[in-house]
This record gives structure tokens, sequence and C-alpha cells, in this order.
């Protein structure tokens, strides 16, 4: 291929290597121009243009990146036709993709002007989702590079969509005393969750006391009613190949294929095989709706893939999963704060509901609201108290005068409340216990609210202390510090609302009331609440 600038009357039937605007329009990369794009582009008085003209035993992009998608496709894909050489391929149905790391890296090495790039391997996928592209990157390659993919590639699947097997799938948990019946029943409802997306579903459920005998007795009771998979829930963690689970499952006459797998959470998982039905011992961590080890494992069986121990020994690069907070051994030793929960009062907003007036500085009975909001915290438990300032901080600070309060400004506040968040926890001493983050436009939050969801929170576990209005979600919220990383990570204007439900294991609920769902975003909502603007000042 030859590529560079050609004179427009020499440009027949060459490629144009860039959009070109002309006036009539614009053509289009790639396009082979032909008589009536030059005439376009001589009126247009351009006199040049950078093109390719491609040589005997070349091929062009589009043509090229097609027929290397082709070669590479698998059952359940599809590609749609190329453009701008560039070839996508999609999943036909939902289940598990699955590329071969070995082929597709040789693809990729054959020619620099030819690229793949896939999902991960084993990505879980809805029908119709991308799961791979192929990309020219010239606007045409030798004849030979697509060849050579071809061949590389023939009889072999590159890529591949194992599809859901809507299976069913019996379920078996133990118990022991003091394992309460709520524990088992979000269990399931986390384990169905699970199943929901594969179009899974439990077939079957028994609870059975955490002993060799009877559990092996239930999973032979369940194989005779021929599940798709058993799925064994311990009330105690598998510790040892001649733990309760697969000594149960050797019982009943199956066999233990591999205990553990190096991926955390989820170590301490089991595969077995009882009459040709695969069994899973579920480690502690798959009580959980976090992904985990258990999630990789499940997810095979689901899609028909079987599971063998090199394919779980395969598993740790990678296998290093964000910590689920309420497991019981958690990865790190818990870090004593052993000071008291911090209070964390957010007051940097522009108030741009209002109209004009700061609402902050709008008063009840007498006293601005931010300072009311920070009294309410400095009456309370919880120590130190800081409040972040940021849109007319002067008059804000003036507002807090006397106050025992550390000031925090945030020079950020334009760009959302994740700002003032990341600026006070940073504030926070290294001591603290936690942090409950107050917004200061709640004038129904009192020092007892505070002292209500402290009293619920244990300093020893990682938590979340959420308020409820008739079991809907209010503020504040407070948090273990185990969570100040992931809330120094935060942006926009919507907070930490996706941290609680990404930790939905770690909240705890106090039922407030109507106080915990009370804000003050508008002038109508501050009159109904029993304040006044004077003096709130524009809003500058």
């Amino acid at each position: 291929m030859r590529f560079g600038p050609v004179p427009v009357g020499e440009a027949e039937g060459a490629v144009a290597a860039h959009s070109i605007r002309h006036g009539r329009g614009t053509i289009r990369k790639g396009t082979r121009l032909g008589p009536a794009e030059i005439a376009a582009l001589s009126e247009a008085g351009i006199a040049e243009i950078v093109a390719a003209r491609l040589e005997p035993g070349d091929i062009g992009e589009d043509a090229a990146a097609e027929r290397v998608a082709s070669a590479l496709l698998g059952p359940n894909l599809r590609i749609d036709p190329a453009f701008t050489g560039r070839c996508n391929i999609f999943a036909d149905a939902a289940g598990l993709f699955v590329a071969d790391r070995a082929l597709v890296d040789g693809v990729n090495r054959l020619d620099p002007g030819l690229t793949l790039a896939t999902l991960p391997s084993y990505a879980a996928v809805e029908a119709g989702r991308m799961v791979a592209t192929v990309k020219i990157i010239p606007l045409a390659l030798p004849e030979s590079a697509v060849e050579r993919a071809e061949q590389a590639l023939a009889g072999r699947a590159a890529l591949a969509l194992s599809p859901w097997r809507r299976a069913r799938v019996a379920m078996t948990a133990t118990t022991l005393p003091g394992l309460k019946p709520s524990v088992m029943d979000k269990t399931r409802r986390v384990f169905e969750a699970r199943l929901a997306p594969a179009g899974a579903t439990v077939a079957d459920e028994r609870r059975v006391p955490h002993r060799t005998a009877p559990l092996a007795e239930a999973l032979a009771a369940q194989r005779r009613e021929d599940p798709d998979l058993l799925v064994v829930f311990a009330a105690s963690a598998i510790t040892d190949a001649a733990d309760v689970i697969p000594e149960a499952i050797r019982a009943a006459g199956g066999r233990v294929i591999h205990l553990g797998m190096p991926v955390d959470p989820g170590n301490l998982l089991l595969v077995g095989e009882l009459e040709g039905v695969p069994v899973i011992g579920a480690p502690g961590c798959a009580r959980s709706p976090a992904e985990n080890g258990f999630d990789w494992v499940l997810q095979r069986l689901l899609a028909g893939i079987p599971v063998e121990p090199e394919d779980i020994t395969g598993m740790g690069v990678g296998g290093l999963l964000m910590e689920i907070v309420s497991r019981p051994q958690p990865r790190e030793p818990a870090k004593a704060a052993g000071g008291p929960v911090a209070a964390l009062v957010l007051a940097a907003g522009q108030s741009r509901r209002m109209g004009g007036p700061n609402k902050l500085l709008a008063t009840f009975g007498g006293e601005p609201l931010v300072r009311r909001s920070a009294a309410a915290a400095l009456a309370s438990r919880a120590s130190p108290v800081v409040v972040v300032t940021g849109h007319m901080r002067d008059r804000i600070e003036a507002a807090l005068a006397g106050l025992d309060v550390a000031t925090v400004h945030n020079a950020d506040y334009a760009e959302g409340l994740a700002t003032s968040l990341k600026t006070g926890i940073s504030a926070l001493p290294a001591d603290a216990a936690g942090a409950i983050v107050l917004l200061a436009d709640m004038p129904g939050i009192t020092a007892a609210i505070i002292d209500r969801l402290i009293a619920a929170f244990d300093p020893d576990r990682p938590g979340i202390v959420l308020p409820t209005v008739e079991g809907k979600r209010g503020n504040p919220v407070l948090w273990s510090r185990h969570f100040f990383p992931e809330l120094l990570a935060t942006s926009g204007d919507v907070g930490a609302r996706h941290l609680i439900a990404r930790h939905a294991d770690a909240v705890r609920t106090v039922e407030i009331g109507p106080a915990a769902g009370l804000d003050v975003d508008t002038p109508e909502a501050l009159r109904d609440a029993g304040g006044t603007l004077a003096g709130a000042g524009p809003l500058e």
C-alpha cells in the first residue's frame, strides 16, 4: 500500500485517508474516490489530499476485518458488517463468553496493523452484548497477514459463548445452634438472585444439622430428584478434606474434586461430584451478594462448562477481589480505632434550588440552620465535629462563631457533594472509629437522633448505620473508618449512595422517622419546616 499526499487530479481510485470537508458535504475516511468525489474536491478548490492506493496483494480494511472476525467465530456468536476497518462480534445468547488467550495473543502478534480486543474470558454477558472487536489500523493489510490469521484459527474455537442452561439447582444448608433462620433465609434470597440472570432456579431446599450423616442423606435424596447442580451452604466453614461437607459427599457416594481456590474472598470453596452431578461446597462469603470466588465457579457450571482442579488453580491472577466487610474472618486484622465517632457536617453547597439565598443561613427560632446542625452534633456523643465549608465561606464561618467546631474549606465545592465528603474525611483524626455524615440542611436532626445511630454502631466490625423513614433510607449516615478509602474515591453530586448498595450486607438500619428525610431544598420546604430566609443573603 502506498500512503501519502496525492494531487486531486491523480487521486481517482485511491482511498481517502481522512474525512475531507468540501463545499457540498464530506467525503468520509476510507471512501474509494471516484469521478464524483474528484469533481467535488476540484470544485471546492482542494488541490491535494492524503490518500492510500492499494497495491497487488493488499486487502481493504473492511474486508480484512470481516475475514478475521469470521475466522474467530465460535458457537453462539455473530458479526456485524465491518465499517471503518472495524468488525464487531456479538453474543447471540446470554451466557459465559470464553476466549482462548493464546489464540487471541497469537492473532495480535501476526501484524501490527491487525488488532483483536475481547471481554475477559468467562465474562457473563446478555444476548446482544459486544464481546470482541477486530480493528484494522491502516486502510489496508497485506492479504498474506489475513491468510496467516485464518490459518492459525482454522478448526479452533478462539472465541465462544456457552449459553446458560436454565439449571435446576438443589440447595442444602446445614445448621448449628445460634445460626438464626433469618440468616439462612437471606442466604437463599442472595443465592436465588445469583441464579436469576442464568434463568436457573432453586428446585429444592433442605436444612439439616451440621453433621456428616444427615447431610449425606439429604444430598443422596436430592440427587435422586435429578438436579443439574447441588450446592451446600455450611453453618461452619470447610477447613479440611475430612470436614463435614467433603465427608458427607463421600458418604453419599460422591467424590471431592478440589478443595480450596486462589480467589479471595472465596478461598474455602469445594468442588465435588455425586453420580455425575456437580457439587459445590460454598464458602462463607457466598452468603454475601458481593462478587467472590463462588460466582466464578457457579457461573461456569450454570453454563455447562466443567470445572477441574487446573481450572481453579489457574484463577489466582485477578483473584484478589474486593473485600467483603461482613465476613467473619476478613483479609486483614481489624485495626483498633480507639477514638470516638466523629461528626462531619457538610455545609459547602450553593443552595441552587432556593433561587438566591443560602439556605444554611436561614434561621430557625433566630438561629442559622448551619449553626443549629453543628450544635446538634456538638451536643451528641460524636467528637470532634468538623464542618466543611465552601460557598459563602466567610458567612458560614461567621454563623458558627463561638462553637467548638473545626472548619475545613472545600475549594472545589462547585464540583459536587463528593468533593466535600472527601475534604471532610481527609480532615478527620487518625483514631476516629467512624464518621457520621450530616447534611447541614436537615433541621430535624437532633443530638438524640445522632446518639441513637452511634449506639447502633459496633466499632469492632466494619459497618454502615443507616436511618430510615418508614423503611426508606434517610440521613445522616454513620460510616465505619473501614470505608474511608472508598469514600475518598467517590465523585460527582450523589455522595456515597453506591457504596451503600455495594455493601448492603454491612448495613444496619435504625428507624428514626420523618426527621431523617426532612431537608429544606426550596423556599417552600424551608417555610413549611418553620424557617425564615431573612438575612440569608443573595447567591454569590
